[in-house]
């Protein structure tokens, strides 16, 4: 039986299990429209190895056998501003315009590990994301809304443990048992040493916390993403895409190694990785860029880990159109790049999509502007035909010379990563960080002298016609935040605090697994700021050095 027959006769049982969306699929004139498009006689068998069947090793047509023709890619609009009340409203506004996946964006001081009212939040609560300070936020941030239901991404890093704490209280409170709880938890803590810069603690404790929240997952969480490995961050900051791919991989890399010396066994807890990437201008590069990197991180986790299940070898990802592409200048043109990256995505095999609102490079979104960013996704599902069959661009000789150029200049990157002891040695020695800078500075010198092209920028500028609404915070939102933290610490059990906290404490100077404990204190109130003031009177706080 050939390669192709053995692939439809596995898809048979997979539809039986999961119908397609549809009875049958045709294009606009009546045309049928195929569940995959393949070499019949495996006339190229080199290249063919390679491409393979989706939902089969090395994955690079899909890591489903369906992918959309059964279900469509999770809709996410990544939201959060102000205080739990007005981003529950936002939550409950994009759901009944169809969004299928939460996306919470927490403040920077929620995110640095302070409470709402501390002398380093002043000014910042509620701005870039919700504040979120102790479980009564996080409670009424999901008011009404069924977790057991409902698939949540928290774009949380170095308080990760402390956050996804949190939501599996609120989650419990629901009567939600832990194997109904889905979602993901960002929790890559190298990216914030290379590209984002939102870290707390020293890289030894990060990564045992990051870890932690790996490894209780595998044992307690098993539909939770605990780690949301990024490029996103590393090509806002100017990564190219072979950069993007090859150090989100390696930080891949440096987890798995880091959960392995802690004895787990590889596929206890591989399977439940996933990835995060950006999607850029270059249309065809990045639908490449996405075959390339399934590809190559099946292959690094069979050679290196001897994975055995299909599962461990998939590279399931979330996708962010890209911000740093938004400009400020003609700001509807935000529109058509992100239309145009979102598609890309879908052409790439995304699992979940993010689509930027066309105001984001002055402000926070409005309602309208995420309506439109949501409906861009909705349109390319129902209306573009190219969710209906599986890998449409795959074959064409164009997008396979990328993927393969993309996944060798990638593997290069890593090489080197390996030469130098790992990726968190490479970022102790600066150099990840100044490969990407200089890959920055590069790209910011082409568009400063018209080698590169920025619609409304650089090139085609005229007079703006459009004034976009800006959606702006009122300094009542922030009083009333710090009133209701100050009234959570008047109203809780001062003892059970003080025995959570002692707890706490005791946990963190043994190698035990910190979540158990963490889970306990956000039940008995402890705040964000109180847990993360634990560790930093334990491990330190971390201060990048000063480079040239």
């Amino acid at each position: 039986m050939s390669a192709r027959k053995r692939w439809e006769e596995k898809t048979k049982e997979v539809t039986k299990k999961h119908p397609e969306r549809k009875s049958e699929f045709k294009t606009d004139s009546e045309l049928p429209v195929d569940r995959l498009y393949a070499p019949d006689d495996r006339s190229e068998p080199e290249i063919s190895e390679k491409i393979g069947f989706p939902g089969e090793s090395p994955f690079t047509r899909g890591v489903y056998p369906s992918m959309y023709r059964g279900r469509l890619w999770t809709m996410r609009q990544y939201a959060g501003f102000g205080s739990a009340e007005e981003t529950n409203q936002r939550y409950k506004y994009l759901v009944e315009a169809g969004q299928t996946g939460l996306s919470v964006a927490f403040d920077l001081p929620t995110q640095m590990g302070y409470d709402s009212d501390h002398a380093m939040a002043l000014g910042e609560v509620g701005k870039a994301g919700v504040a979120i300070s102790s479980l009564k936020d996080m409670e009424i941030l999901f008011e009404g809304i069924p977790l057991g239901k409902v698939s949540t991404s928290m774009t949380i890093n170095a308080p990760a443990s402390i956050l996804l704490a949190m939501y599996v209280a609120v989650a419990e409170n629901q009567g939600v048992a832990h194997h109904q709880i889905v979602g993901t938890t960002q929790n890559d803590i190298l990216k914030e040493y290379i590209a984002r810069k939102t870290f707390i603690f020293p890289p030894e404790f990060s990564m045992r916390l990051a870890t932690d929240v790996i490894m209780y997952c595998a044992e307690r969480l098993p539909r939770w993403n605990p780690i949301s490995i990024s490029g996103y961050h590393m090509r806002e900051a100017g990564a190219t895409a072979a950069q993007e791919i090859a150090f989100a991989l390696a930080n891949g890399l440096e987890y798995v190694n880091a959960v392995l010396a802690r004895g787990m066994d590889i596929d206890k807890f591989s399977s439940q990785l996933s990835f995060f990437f950006s999607c850029d201008n270059n249309f065809l590069e990045e639908i490449a860029k996405f075959r390339a990197a399934r590809r190559l991180w099946a292959s690094l986790v069979k050679e290196r880990f001897g994975a055995k299940k299909k599962e461990s070898l998939m590279l399931r990802f979330h996708t962010q159109t890209g911000g740093s592409t938004l400009t400020a200048q003609q700001p509807l043109n935000n529109i058509i790049r992100t239309t145009l990256q979102a598609l890309a995505a879908v052409l790439g095999g995304t699992q979940s999509l993010h689509t930027n609102s066309y105001d984001e490079a002055l402000a926070l979104p409005t309602a309208e502007a995420v309506r439109i960013a949501l409906r861009t996704q909705q349109i390319i599902a129902e209306e573009s035909g190219a969710a209906d069959t599986i890998d449409p661009l795959g074959g064409s000789y164009y997008l396979e010379d990328l993927t393969e150029k993309l996944e060798a200049e990638a593997r290069k990157f890593i090489a080197k990563v390996d030469d130098l002891g790992g990726m968190r040695k490479a970022i102790e020695m600066g150099y990840v960080q100044r490969e990407i800078e200089q890959t920055a500075y590069h790209k910011q010198r082409e568009i400063e002298q018209k080698k590169r092209i920025v619609v409304g920028v650089n090139a085609f500028v005229g007079e703006e016609k459009h004034t976009p609404e800006i959606l702006k915070m009122v300094p009542e939102i922030v009083e009333k935040q710090v009133r209701r933290l100050q009234d959570v610490r008047g109203s809780r059990d001062a003892k059970a605090v003080q025995q959570a906290l002692e707890q706490l404490k005791k946990v963190a100077r043994t190698s035990d697994n910190l979540m158990p404990a963490i889970l306990e204190a956000v039940k008995a109130y402890v705040t964000v700021g109180e847990i993360c003031d634990i560790f930093r009177a334990e491990f330190g706080q971390y201060h990048e050095p000063a480079t040239l």
